[in-house]
C-alpha cells in the first residue's frame, strides 16, 4: 500500500499514473477502453481513493485517458495525431502502400511471431487460440461480412504479437492499425473468395499458430514471413490480371 505520509501527495499521484501507464504499454488497458472502477483499480493497486484521483488527474493531463461525464474514464486514442497527419493520408491514399505495407507486416510479424513462441505464457496461448477458433468460424459462413472476416484476421495476428511481450512492437502495429486493416481486407476481399488461395491461407495460418504455441521461434517466424509474402505475390498477380484484362479490353473496343 502506497503510504500518503511517507511521500508527498504529488509523488503518490506520480507513482499511481505510473502504475495505470504500465498497464497500458503492456497491453492490459487498450485503447478506447474504459477503465475500471475506481474501487477496482484502488483494491488492484493497493491504493486510497484519494491517491487514485490525483493519478488519474496527472494523466488526463498527459493526454493519456479522457473522462466522459456519466461514462466514466477511457485509455485515449493515444496515436490519433500520427493517423490523421498528412502523411498518413498519403500512405492511405496510394495504392502502392499496399505493397510497401506489406513489406513492413513481414518483418514486424516474423519478428513478433519468433519473440511470441519464445516468450509466450499458458494465458497468451489460450487467447491466441480463442483468435484463432473465432476466425476459423467466420471464415467457414460464406454469407460473413469480409470486413468482420478482416478484422477477426487481424486481431488473431495481434494476438501473436501480443504473445511477444515486446510493448514497442504491439503499440507500433497498433499505430498502424487502420493501414493493416486496409491489406488485411484486401487479402479478404480478393483472395477469400478463391477457393485455392483461400486453402493456402487457412494452412498458412495453422501453421503460425500451431509453431506459435508449440514454441517452435524458428518455424514461427517463417511461418509469419511466408504467409505475408504469399498473400503480397497473390494479390500482385490479381493486379496484374486486371492490367492485362483492361488492356485487352482497350485493343477490343478501340481507343479513341
Amino acid at each position: 500500500m502506497i503510504s500518503e505520509t511517507a511521500i508527498e501527495k504529488r509523488q503518490v499521484a506520480d507513482v499511481v499514473a505510473e502504475r495505470i501507464e504500465r498497464l497500458i504499454v503492456d497491453g492490459v488497458l487498450k485503447v478506447g477502453q474504459a477503465l475500471p472502477s475506481e474501487r477496482r483499480l484502488c483494491e488492484k493497486l493497493g491504493i486510497s481513493r484519494s491517491a487514485m484521483r490525483e493519478g488519474l488527474r496527472v494523466l488526463r493531463g498527459r493526454g493519456i485517458i479522457e473522462t466522459a461525464h456519466g461514462r466514466g474514464s477511457f485509455v485515449a486514442q493515444l496515436s490519433g495525431a500520427q493517423d490523421t497527419s498528412p502523411l498518413m493520408h498519403l500512405f492511405n491514399s496510394q495504392p502502392r502502400t499496399l505493397f510497401d505495407l506489406l513489406e513492413v507486416r513481414a518483418l514486424l510479424e516474423g519478428e513478433s511471431a519468433r519473440l511470441a513462441a519464445l516468450r509466450g505464457t499458458e494465458a497468451d496461448f489460450i487467447l491466441l487460440r480463442r483468435r484463432y477458433e473465432e476466425m476459423l468460424a467466420a471464415h467457414t459462413e460464406e454469407s460473413a461480412d469480409p470486413r468482420e472476416h478482416a478484422r477477426l484476421d487481424h486481431a488473431f495476428h495481434l494476438a501473436v504479437c501480443e504473445a511477444s511481450h515486446n510493448p514497442v512492437l504491439v503499440h507500433t502495429l497498433q499505430s498502424l492499425t487502420d493501414l493493416m486493416l486496409s491489406t488485411v481486407f484486401a487479402s479478404v476481399n480478393n483472395l477469400y473468395h478463391r477457393p485455392l488461395q483461400k486453402r493456402q491461407i487457412d494452412r498458412q495460418h495453422s501453421r503460425l499458430f500451431h509453431a506459435v504455441a508449440e514454441r517452435l521461434p524458428d518455424q514461427a517466424q517463417r511461418a509469419a514471413r511466408d504467409h505475408i509474402q504469399s498473400i503480397r505475390d497473390n494479390l500482385k498477380e490479381i493486379e496484374q490480371e486486371e492490367q492485362r484484362l483492361v488492356r485487352a479490353t482497350m485493343r477490343l473496343e478501340g481507343w479513341v
